[in-house]
């Protein structure tokens, strides 16, 4: 680890420049604000967002118009303490919450600060300029993002803390779930962390649904009480799930969804699906009255997760599949866009690479 004195000008960062141009580049780390502490990233986990924007310059509604470091769910060690001396101190190991709520037109409720219209995430390209994001050797990062880690929660299981607490922020969109029967579709990796927030939270039976056999024999490592393919479609109607969490991120999984609640249900839409009109199995939710929520993101379940990871009660140890040099991201994001034989890919920034 460097000194203070002994902090690299730049860095090699994974860029992604247009669909289908992704890159290992050299990026400038800049001078750090006031409150700014220099973190030197240990992994960082691949997620669809990152893919989507490599794959097709876009994810979602955001469009990339420039290069964009990507990555936001990392972990790390503080080099340098903000000079303001807020936040950790050097030495410090932390995790990122990657959200900066913002002001804009439209109104929001106060108490739910991801959607606020003017909220920016890291590596991310709703707006533009683009926020550059955490795939770098070093990055600067205010110090209201960084969560300092517990002593029993290493750095490689911190770089699941940010998707963790997507799943567990779509749980706590659907309310109390303990004892009732919950269906979860697509088991990529917050499919696959949503059944273990489920099964922290007691519900009390689990049905994983998914394409391809990898995906659901980690949601089984992960606390699945049945699995079914998705192609089983009589399978899927005939659950009557009290709860349904929708992640898959395409219209056919919603339909899954639909189909699979109980009258009267709960369907939590957290996976992203394209931008645009989709087809919607919208009349049979109304004759069933389904509510259908959204989940995007997370407010302060972080500190929750992270919590629930040094007290033992959240397993999420078989999500990660591969670890990747960062000297090898460009591979790591190839296998990472392979659903049916990966799950979390890790990059490791200090160059190590297992699988």
């Amino acid at each position: 680890m460097p000194t203070s004195t002994e902090l690299p000008k730049s860095g090699p960062a994974v860029v992604a420049h247009a669909a289908g141009d992704l890159r290992i580049d050299t990026v400038s780390l800049g001078t750090p604000e006031q409150d700014e502490a220099v973190i030197e990233v240990a992994f960082g986990g691949i997620c669809g967002s990152d893919l989507h924007y490599w794959m097709h310059g876009a994810a979602g509604e955001s469009i990339l118009r420039a290069p964009l470091v990507l990555g936001h769910e990392i972990s790390g060690v503080v080099v340098r303490a903000a000079a303001d001396g807020s936040g950790p101190a050097a030495g410090s190991p932390v995790t990122v919450h990657p959200a900066t709520p913002g002001p804009g037109m439209e109104r929001y409720p106060v108490d739910r600060p991801n959607l606020s219209p003017g909220c920016t995430y890291l590596g991310s390209a709703a707006r533009f300029p683009h926020k550059d994001g955490a795939f770098s050797r070093y990055v600067k990062l205010p110090t209201r993002m960084l969560r300092v880690l517990p002593e029993n929660v290493d750095l490689r299981t911190a770089a699941l803390i940010e998707p963790a607490s997507v799943a567990w922020h779509a749980i706590s969109r659907a309310g109390d779930v303990k004892g009732k029967t919950a269906l979860v579709i697509g088991c990529g990796p917050i499919g696959a962390l949503v059944v273990a927030v489920l099964r922290r939270a007691g519900a009390g039976r689990i049905i994983a649904v998914d394409m391809h056999a990898k995906p659901l024999e980690i949601a089984t490592a992960l606390g699945a009480d049945e699995v079914i393919t998705a192609a089983d479609v009589d399978a899927i109607d005939a659950v009557e799930a009290d709860v349904v969490i929708e992640s898959s991120g395409n219209h056919h999984g919603l339909a899954s969804a639909i189909r699979g609640a109980a009258r009267g249900g709960t369907v939590v839409m957290v996976g992203l699906l394209p931008t645009g009109a989709q087809p919607v199995l919208i009349s049979l939710a109304i004759t069933r009255e389904l509510q259908l929520v959204g989940s995007f993101r997370f407010n302060d379940e972080i500190d929750e997760v992270i919590a629930a990871l040094a007290d033992g009660t959240l397993h999420v140890g078989p999500v990660i599949t591969h670890q990747f040099a960062l000297a090898d991201a460009i591979e790591a994001f190839e296998v990472a866009r392979n659903s049916a034989e990966s799950g979390k890919v890790l990059l490791d920034f200090s160059g190590a690479a297992t699988s």
